[in-house]
Formats: structure tokens, sequence, C-alpha cells
């Protein structure tokens, strides 16, 4: 297993987290020299907050952790190709790469709808590895999604 696959795994359990509120199962974590500097799973509802993405709460942690809200030299792994919105936080925090697993054909903007964190216009641009565990991270938003329907036709 490389290190991609390995910071992969620890942010499916992040996404494990966000199902075990009720959430969508993203997860993500911020990794520097080694060492997760920030975690996050959504919490859109649990916090009732429309930002409260899996992607910007671990931005926050880690720009708390180091002190800065430059994150030169991190890495963010996140289960779902990041939304226009968290894109841009990363290019924003100067995140230098993105390694995501299942690509949002819906909502993403980093190479399916957009490609916010490669746009030469941008000052910052990151380097992205798409499709580590891109069959894990795609199975836990499916298994969600089938338990949710379930859910509802017995109701």
């Amino acid at each position: 297993m490389d290190d991609d696959q390995r910071w992969m795994e620890e942010a499916l359990l992040e996404a494990r987290r966000a199902w075990d509120l009720g959430e969508v199962p993203v997860g993500a974590v911020v990794v520097r020299d080694g060492s997760i500097v920030g975690r996050g799973c959504n919490r859109r509802e649990s916090d009732l907050d429309p930002l409260a993405h899996a992607e910007l709460i671990a931005i926050r942690r880690a720009a708390t952790e180091l002190r800065g809200w430059r994150l030169i030299g991190c890495t963010m792994y996140v289960t779902l190709e990041p939304c226009a919105m968290c894109a841009g936080a990363l290019v924003n925090s100067r995140v230098d790469r993105l390694v995501y697993g299942a690509s949002d054909p819906k909502a993403g903007y980093c190479g399916s709808l957009g490609d916010v964190v490669g746009d030469q216009r941008l000052n910052h641009r990151l380097e992205v590895r798409r499709g580590v565990l891109e069959a894990a991270c795609g199975q836990v938003l499916k298994d969600f999604f089938a338990d949710l329907r379930s859910l509802r036709s017995v109701l």
C-alpha cells in the first residue's frame, strides 16, 4: 500500500464517522510531513451549516494546528471529488496537492464539471491525483444512499 492509499484509508474512516452521524459519508484529512494535521467529515445536517463540508472542516483544523492559513507542504485526501466551494478553499489555503477517491460528475470541480484547482488564471494550482481507492470511496456512498432509500420505503 502506498502512502496515498494509507492516508485515503484515514479519509474513509472520517467518511464512516459522517455516516454514523447520518451525514453523507465524505471524509477528508490533511497531511503534512507524514502526519495528519487536520481531519473532517461532512457535518451539514448536524451543524445546520451549509459550509460544513469535510474538506472545509479539515482545512480549518489544519490551519489551527499549523498556526497559519497557508497550508504549504500539505496534501488533502478526500473520499469524493471536491465541489467548487471546497476546490476554491484548497486554492485559497495554498494546499500543494489533492488526492481524491471517487469522481463526482454532478458537483465535482477538480476535473469533472470544471477544474478550479488547475485553473491557470488563479494564483495557485494544485497537483491532483484521482481515483485512489476509488471503488471503496464510491461504495460507501452507494451503500449510504441505498440504506437511505430502503429506510424511506419502509416509512
